[in-house]
């Protein structure tokens, strides 16, 4: 079958052996994949192997390496061979075990931006048995220093421009590149430096930690997520899979998800290399960029978060970039909504929308669509299991697991799944019972087709005089206004009815629609319980990296706000 024939839910089940129902087994409460790994496509269960020495032993062979394109810097149009890369990481390896004495079980706190050198980073870090531990170059001194601290780095990587949030810290620090600091080591030394060759024998196992990356905080503190070797083997098959299977081995894939997330690092710094495919790297998303990005490199698979989609929706009439090599859109991280997925399709129909679901504590994988026929067919759902995944929906009140079309608390299980969270065993034991089931904290259902559609996360939905209010669904509502180019919808606590949905707007250019038709607009299409009661204009919506909103920041502003109009 050729990579561009289209595939079907029913023919990968009946390819790979599955069963046409929603998966759903009445007997155990749980839904289990749909789906199943050829036999090709096994994950492997060799106890010694680690994620680097997995990402390398996919590499293409020694006389494709030289020729074959894995990296293409966007900026300046450098461009490294998978020759290049497998040097360098060995490189890196070497120098950091033999030229600054990093270890087995050593954390290294990793703060950078996109960049050629990011994978090279990552995998020299994993292959000698270090915990990565990356962070948003955006942070401030005081959130590096806690994530530093709670990680137990004993070596910081970090950008020259970045370099000087450490200077309070007092862990030693190995730059990205060459700077003015004369005295400096930094990690293009290393790699130009090292013998490849003289690769350390550190002894691995998938049981072993390869990183620990720290949720995104959205809803509570962040937390250390433990990741082993382990699961980023798991999750790289599935990727390799659904490559083969679902997508084109000849696509361009465009990064700007930062690789410092685990949507950004297990696609980009990690598993598309195990396909052998080309990446054209953004520094960081930028939509003009992104755009001319396309055109340049002829780019036809772009994995992506809502924002994106929101920004190419709102914009298409605008762009006067060639976008006709693009044939892919994928979507995780936050939910897209129905009117959204929609929109998208109708003004550019020629692309795959495929949105999918995952978490940081899945490694980044759950749910997938098989094909684009599926996807159409769903608008508002965001996949079905990917193989070795089950799952269960737990009604919030009772405990029980609830079959197709009743709403409850996703509760999932993989091998992908994280192994706790770093230092807080009551935080894990509320998260992963004893059975291994995870659970996710959001809201959602499966149909009788096997396809998961997710309503909102359970702590962010409003309480409104009994009823439960989604904020994602209003925001799909406020989305499709044409005057509208961006809003969150946030709980707002009132003494009547408990809590009143409110909005935050971003106006479109050259709009000045008022609260009152934005409380209307909304009235118009939802059931009176769910109405917007309150608005205010913002320039914008603060979002995390991964593109989502961040609620607390804008429920603390308008708690600040209402405090203030009582004084």
């Amino acid at each position: 079958m050729s990579a561009e024939e289209p595939r079907t839910a029913t023919a990968v089940k009946e390819s790979c052996g599955g069963q046409q129902q929603s998966g759903f087994d009445s007997s155990t409460g749980a839904y289990h994949s749909l789906t199943q790994l050829c036999e090709n496509f096994r994950i492997p269960t060799r106890h010694d192997l680690d994620t680097a020495e997995y990402v390398l032993s996919q590499f293409p062979n020694p006389d494709h390496a030289d020729s074959r394109v894995a990296l293409i810097d966007s900026d300046t149009n450098q461009r490294v061979t998978y020759a290049q890369l497998h040097r360098s990481i060995r490189a890196l390896a070497s120098g950091l075990y033999h030229g600054v004495g990093v270890r087995k079980g050593d954390a290294i706190f990793l703060l950078s931006p996109n960049s050629v050198l990011y994978p090279t980073m990552c995998l020299a870090i994993f292959s000698i048995g270090a915990i990565l531990s990356p962070a948003n170059p955006a942070y401030t001194v005081s959130e590096i220093a806690k994530q530093v601290r709670d990680s137990g780095a004993k070596l910081v990587i970090s950008t020259p421009e970045e370099q000087h949030k450490f200077a309070q810290i007092g862990v030693p620090i190995l730059l990205t590149a060459r700077s003015s600091d004369k005295d400096s080591l930094c990690v293009e030394e290393l790699i130009e430096g090292c013998d490849p060759l003289e690769l350390p024998k550190v002894k691995l196992t998938q049981s072993d930690t390869a990183a620990v990356l720290y949720s995104s905080g959205t809803t509570g503190t962040s937390k250390g997520v433990i990741l082993t070797h382990a699961n980023f083997i798991a999750v790289m098959t599935l990727l390799r899979w659904s490559i083969y299977e679902i997508s084109a081995q000849d696509d361009i894939f465009l990064c700007f998800l930062p690789m410092f997330h685990i949507y950004g690092l297990a696609f980009f710094a990690l598993g598309l290399f195990t396909v052998g495919v080309t990446t054209v790297l953004m520094k960081r998303y930028d939509f003009q960029a992104m755009l001319q990005a396309v055109e340049a490199h002829k780019v036809s698979n772009i994995p992506a978060v809502p924002p994106v989609i929101l920004g190419l929706v709102k914009h298409a009439s605008k762009i006067k970039c060639d976008l006709s090599s693009l044939r892919r859109i994928g979507s995780g991280a936050a939910a897209l909504s129905k009117e959204l997925t929609e929109e998208f399709r109708l003004k550019f129909p020629w692309v795959e929308l495929r949105p999918g679901y995952g978490l940081t504590e899945s490694c980044g994988a759950t749910t997938f669509f098989v094909s684009n026929e599926d996807a159409r067919a769903h608008p508002a759902s965001c996949g079905m299991l990917e193989p070795t995944f089950s799952a269960k929906v737990i009604d919030i009140e009772t405990g029980t697991a609830l079959p197709p079309y009743k709403r409850g608390e996703l509760w999932i299980k993989s091998p992908t799944i994280m192994k706790g969270y770093l230092g807080n065993e009551e935080a894990t034991a509320a998260t992963i019972d004893s059975d291994g089931w995870l659970k996710t904290g959001d809201l959602g259902y499966f149909d009788e087709d096997g396809f998961l559609y997710v309503v909102d996360r359970i702590k962010e939905l409003i309480k409104h005089n009994g009823y439960q209010v989604a904020p994602a669904e209003l925001e799909a509502v406020l989305l499709s206004h044409p005057k509208i180019a961006d809003a969150a919808v946030i709980p707002v606590e009132d003494e009547e009815s408990g809590e009143i949905p409110m909005a935050y707007v971003v106006r479109a250019s050259g709009s000045e629609i008022t609260e009152q038709q934005v409380i209307q607009f909304v009235a118009n299409q939802v059931a009176p319980y769910k109405k917007v009661r309150r608005v205010d204009f913002i320039g914008a919506i603060p979002k995390s990296a991964a593109g989502k909103i961040l609620r607390k920041q804008l429920v603390s502003d308008a708690h600040k706000q209402q405090t203030t109009s009582r004084l």
